[in-house]
Parts: C-alpha cells; structure tokens; sequence
C-alpha cells in the first residue's frame, strides 16, 4: 500500500466532502487536508457538520484531517517533506492518470466543483493529471473522480 494523501481546496459541498472521506477511508488514505472554504468535519466551535457526517457515514472520525487556511503553505511543508503534489485536473500539462507512477509519499488534489484546481496551485505541483472523458460531459463530479484516482494509487 502506498503513502496517498488528499487536500480537498476550495470544496463547496459537505456531501462530496463526506463522500470523498468515505472513500479514502476505505481506499487507505493517510490523511485529508482541507484547504480555502472546504467545510470541516467540526466547526470552530467543535460541532459536528451534520450533511458531511451523513455522507461520511463516521469515516471522518477514523482518517486523520487538518485544516489548513493556506493552502500554499500547506503545499511548502508537504515539499519539504518529500511529498509529491499530484493535482487532478484537466491542463494542457496533464498526463492521462492510467499512466502516472506514483514514486513515493503523495499528495494528491482535488479542486472546487465547478472551477477546478486553480492556475496558481496548478503551478506549485509536481504533476497533473487527468481522467479522460468519452462522453459529452467534460468532467466528473468531484467525489466521483476521487474515487477513480484513489483506488487507483491505493491499491496497486
């Protein structure tokens, strides 16, 4: 099993935000960090956010999380940790994701619904890559694409 993480950046809703730790709680996900407005399991105030406990179905009471507000500092230390930044996002610089090799920790991201990852974070990655897509869709829903790309890097 490899050493995957996920930050979830700029993630407006707590269902796919709840279904994403479903996911890479049963995928073996090491961590989620949530980044820009991404709700929290827990508010401030330490209440549970109740739509993405339902989704989660108690998987964010089992994977470690942080929230980080910045996410380039968050992206900085995960580098100096040797982590890989992977972004998930369609880009003239992607790779189809069948062909992308893990090569140690790696942190792969996630963007908001309906802008993606963001230029900006785009350029502080170590690669991207892409779902291909053969329909007349041009993306996927995000929990949907964690998904594909989780079990993808979990379980080889």
């Amino acid at each position: 099993m490899h050493d995957v993480s996920v930050i979830l950046h700029d993630i407006r809703s707590s269902e796919n935000v709840g279904s994403i730790f479903r996911t890479a709680d049963a995928a073996g996900v090491s961590k989620i960090y949530l980044t820009g407005y991404t709700p929290a399991p827990l508010d401030r105030f330490k209440r549970k956010n109740v739509k993405l406990a339902k989704a989660a179905l108690g998987a964010e009471e089992y994977i470690a999380w942080e929230s980080c507000a910045d996410i380039f500092e968050l992206l900085k230390r995960l580098k100096t940790e040797q982590t890989m930044l992977v972004a998930v996002e369609q880009s003239p610089r992607s790779v189809p994701y069948e062909s992308f090799v893990l090569q140690g920790p790696t942190a792969f991201i996630f963007g908001n619904e309906v802008e993606g990852v963001a230029r900006d974070i785009l350029d502080k990655v170590d690669s991207i890559i892409e779902i291909p897509m053969y329909g007349t869709k041009e993306s996927l829903n995000v929990a949907v694409a964690a998904g594909v790309v989780l079990y993808r890097y979990t379980a080889t």
